[in-house]
């Protein structure tokens, strides 16, 4: 498929795990993908143009407006424009009760898995409402729609862009633009490897957070990416401020 032939695609959070996946999959599909990231963008671009497709990778810490505001002026000035937006970048920050959680762990926490949202979704958004067309997609993964006992600041980052979602897209559905949100439930990725790690016993670990989602099993990242690719693309142009759970089932019990 060419669903995003002559579309400028930009992935942040794009290097490795879901965001390197979203990116290979907009690259298979002829998109012009821009990997941002705060380190290995530029093995990510290797990889995705080694496989015929087209990718460029720029460092930038989506929390530092500055940075956001110099690499969108670069990718503009070389590109033109952006025309779909995934904001997958994300850390999960720290763990624990509430009373164990500093006000600085917390506000980097913050800084990057919602501030970063903002940021990149500001630097093209009025270009996007001008023209009539854009996508963004907002990974937020099941902890925006559910809690846990020792993530509080994650959820309430998660739940935050969930939120953002819905009110970006009231805003923009007038001009042709559309915004929605993915829920992943646990993906096999380096973060849930390295979760499972800490543990003590990642084998265990890993078995039991499988055990939580009625199919027996983690995601892949392959799998959002497909989800983040059909609604980037024009097979969904009647979904805007929704939320898309992929999860296993996780939510449904």
């Amino acid at each position: 498929m060419t669903r995003f032939q002559d579309r400028v695609c930009v992935v942040t959070g794009g290097a490795m795990g879901i965001g390197e996946a979203a990116a290979g999959g907009l690259a298979a599909e002829r998109g012009a993908v821009m990997i941002l990231d705060l380190t290995f963008t530029q093995a990510a671009a290797d990889r995705i143009n080694s496989a015929s497709g087209f990718a460029e990778g720029y460092a930038c810490d989506v929390s530092d407006e500055a940075a956001v505001r110099d690499v969108f002026a670069q990718i503009k000035l070389h590109h033109g424009r952006v025309d779909v937006l995934v904001n997958n970048a994300g850390i999960t920050g720290p763990q624990g009760p509430v009373e164990t959680v500093s006000l600085a762990d917390w506000r980097a926490l913050m800084a990057v898995n919602l501030d970063g949202v903002f940021l990149c979704t500001r630097e093209d958004i009025d270009r996007m409402i001008t023209t009539g067309r854009g996508v963004i997609v907002n990974v937020c993964g099941l902890y925006g729609l559910v809690g846990s006992p020792d993530a509080a600041a994650y959820h309430a980052s998660k739940e935050a862009v969930r939120l953002f979602t819905k009110a970006t897209a009231l805003q923009v559905t007038c001009h042709g633009v559309r915004v929605n949100s993915v829920h992943p439930g646990f993906i096999g990725t380096l973060v849930v490897e390295a979760f499972a790690d800490a543990s003590g016993q990642p084998d265990a670990a890993l078995q039991a957070l499988a055990a939580r989602h009625p199919v027996g099993r983690l995601g892949r990242s392959e799998e959002v990416a497909s989800v983040i690719a059909f609604l980037a693309s024009d097979d969904a142009p009647f979904m805007t401020g929704a939320e898309v759970v992929m999860d296993g089932g996780y939510t449904a019990q």
